[in-house]
């Protein structure tokens, strides 16, 4: 079994069980529970692909991870609203709410909501049969989708360059204004954190997207730019 089959297999049978419900509080399994986020996460870590290893806590810092470890976006590959254009395991991502994974046939299964119908407090275990399930695919909306690529993927081949150039990054600081700012605030707002509005300033609020990124990556969380950042950035 591929870790596609085994992480989606592995969310159907948790939704199948009675046992796992939806939390946010004890939500890594602890007493069964998952939330949305640490379902997801859990069971590719489980069918060997390290995301929770590498840094993904939560949707908002799932992207970025989930890209570094072999996944790619495949959103413009598929139509949000039908569904039309998804495959078996792909991730669906709304960076501020919720995600899921497409099992297929028109289908998604997802830890939802507790008994409550809310996110904390419940009893262990699913008591409503709907805290962690396998429904209809519905467009969340969802803000991407991302596609495991690690093991003779399935996303379509595109060309590569025909050329390469070199060019010198400079190291960046908070309180600089510079073009090369700007990129990173567009690349961290395409990884979906919040850099602020891409206008070439190292404020505060990209310093800080910058040090949530970091401590995504694994790295100093500094909130400067300079070689390690800008190669892991770089690398998506």
């Amino acid at each position: 079994m591929n870790a596609t089959e085994s992480a989606v297999k592995r969310m159907e049978d948790w939704a199948a069980d009675d046992s796992h419900g939806y939390d946010q509080q004890y939500r890594w399994g602890e007493y069964g529970d998952f939330d949305c986020s640490s379902a997801v996460i859990s069971a590719w870590e489980l069918a060997g692909v390290p995301v929770k290893s590498s840094g993904a806590t939560y949707t908002g810092n799932m992207r970025g991870v989930f890209l570094r470890c072999g996944f790619k976006d495949v959103t413009r590959d598929v139509e949000l609203d039908s569904g039309s254009g998804l495959l078996r395991g792909d991730v669906l991502l709304n960076y501020e709410n919720h995600c899921a994974l497409y099992c297929g046939n028109g289908r998604e299964v997802e830890a939802s909501i507790n008994e409550l119908g809310g996110i904390t407090g419940g009893q262990p275990g699913d008591q409503t049969g709907r805290e962690f399930l396998v429904r209809s695919y519905r467009n969340y909306p969802w803000d991407c989708v991302l596609r495991y690529g690690g093991e003779g993927g399935t996303t379509s081949a595109r060309p590569g360059p025909s050329y390469e150039y070199s060019v010198k990054l400079g190291l960046l600081k908070e309180g600089m204004e510079d073009a090369q700012v700007k990129t990173v605030q567009m690349l961290l707002a395409g990884m979906g954190y919040e850099p602020g509005q891409a206008d070439g300033i190292m404020g505060p609020l990209t310093a800080e997207a910058v040090k949530a990124f970091q401590r995504a990556a694994g790295l100093l969380d500094d909130g400067e730019v300079g070689g390690d950042t800008w190669g892991r950035l770089l690398k998506g």
